[in-house]
């Protein structure tokens, strides 16, 4: 079973409808036990960091996350979390993954937040994009980066700044992307999560 973390931030809804276009048996749940039953935990996430940490800390939340063994991947929002901290609001997030996530800068002439498709580079051994061609195209809408070199798995370039697309420490994995959102590399990226 897969669980799909129920906390204060959006996106939930495709993620779960992407699960489903792949048969899996999933279930949206903000309940611990029921989370640490899973074989797999996914954290989406769309909003604002600041009050997203908030819930999770208001609802114990934070320590429950980073004590999961199981496979784990954060979605957009939910990658930034795993981070040490982010500008958007000077947040102190979970700080699961050495890094921080930073505002792209502005009047640099490129559009602020990033939203479309672009082209990710990764390495060819990652287990997240096995069967994916390098250069394949994902999905983005983020006004904030994350910055993790030494824990990067994928990078994508957005005019002069190039960032981590996707990171990765021990079972947890995040992705800045929403491969729900993807179309068919989006799908083979969550079924290869699945599979780890």
């Amino acid at each position: 079973m897969t669980a799909v973390i129920k906390y204060n931030a959006g996106n939930v809804q495709s993620v779960m409808c992407a699960l489903r276009r792949l048969k899996v048996d999933a279930v949206l749940s903000d309940d611990e036990n029921t989370i640490r039953k899973a074989d797999h935990v996914i954290f989406p996430g769309v909003g604002e960091a600041g009050s997203a940490m908030e819930y999770l800390r208001r609802n114990g939340m934070d320590d429950f996350i980073r004590s999961l063994e199981m496979p784990f991947l954060g979605i957009c929002l939910g990658m930034q979390l795993l981070l040490s901290s982010s500008e958007e609001g000077k947040t102190e997030t979970l700080g699961i993954i050495p890094g921080c996530v930073r505002l792209f800068e502005k009047n640099r002439g490129y559009k602020i937040p990033h939203v479309g498709w672009n082209t990710v580079s990764f390495s060819p051994t990652s287990r997240l994009f096995k069967g994916i061609k390098d250069n394949s195209y994902f999905y983005f809408v983020h006004s904030y980066y994350a910055d993790a070199p030494d824990f990067t798995i994928s990078s994508c370039d957005y005019d002069d700044i190039t960032f981590s697309s996707a990171i990765s420490r021990d079972n947890f994995y995040g992705v800045q992307f929403h491969p729900e959102k993807s179309g068919e590399d989006g799908l083979r990226l969550i079924k290869n999560f699945l599979e780890i």
